[in-house]
């Protein structure tokens, strides 16, 4: 048996489904739109460890959103108690629950290691339907501090009782991978968009495509 934790926004669940679900109503800018909503909602969670500060993973997407909408006035600001809406309940990528469901098969435990807050994440397995198929929930709001400490990826192996090398760790973030490594877990990057790779001293265990990849090698 084995542990297998997951990053949940990005890897389990796909960040841009909220703009996606209004993406005719945004206009030509919402694919931009979306990928700077997504940057600033990851260098907020940062640069606010890095100063010793911390607020939700919700306020800090509303944030990102704010700051998205000003970039790119020609979509609707209207728009945005919509997307907040849909982001509390993103889609899941198809091969989410197929993999996840595959490893519980196999006698593995599994669970999210997250940004988001505990109310965010819960929401997001809810509405995905991934319920039954994770273990633990993990969550820095616990911490008030987010990813890449090292101390984040601790609550792994408090949670489950186990020594480092026992996790293995699974993420769509090649940085994700890099502070995985370092403190000691088996990591896997699941690079969907076909990234260059990064971080060489910190690699992966292996890069894969998808998590079916990943659920039938195991």
């Amino acid at each position: 048996m084995g542990i297998f934790v997951f990053d949940a926004y990005g890897t389990l669940f796909d960040v841009h489904a909220a703009m996606a679900r209004f993406k005719t109503e945004a206009g030509p800018d919402a694919d931009r739109m979306s990928e700077i909503w997504r940057t600033k909602q990851l260098e907020y969670t940062w640069t606010l460890t890095l100063a010793g500060h911390y607020a939700d993973f919700w306020d800090l997407t509303d944030r990102a959103l704010d700051y998205a909408l000003a970039r790119f006035p020609s979509v609707d600001k209207a728009l945005k108690p919509k997307l907040m809406d849909a982001y509390y309940t993103l889609d899941a990528f198809p091969d989410a629950r197929s993999a996840l469901r595959t490893l519980k098969a196999k006698g593995h435990k599994t669970g999210t290691l997250s940004n988001g807050s505990s109310k965010m994440l819960k929401s997001a397995v809810d509405s995905a339907g991934l319920t039954a198929d994770l273990d633990a929930l993990l969550s820095v709001d616990v911490l008030k501090m987010f990813k890449a400490r090292p101390e984040v990826y601790a609550l792994v192996t408090d949670h489950f009782k186990c020594a480092p090398s026992d996790v293995t760790f699974v993420t769509s973030n090649r940085w994700d991978v890099m502070a995985g490594t370092s403190v000691g877990f088996r990591t896997y990057w699941i690079n969907r968009a076909k990234m260059p790779d990064e971080y060489l001293d910190y690699p992966p265990v292996a890069t894969l495509g998808d998590l079916d990849t990943l659920a039938a090698s195991v």
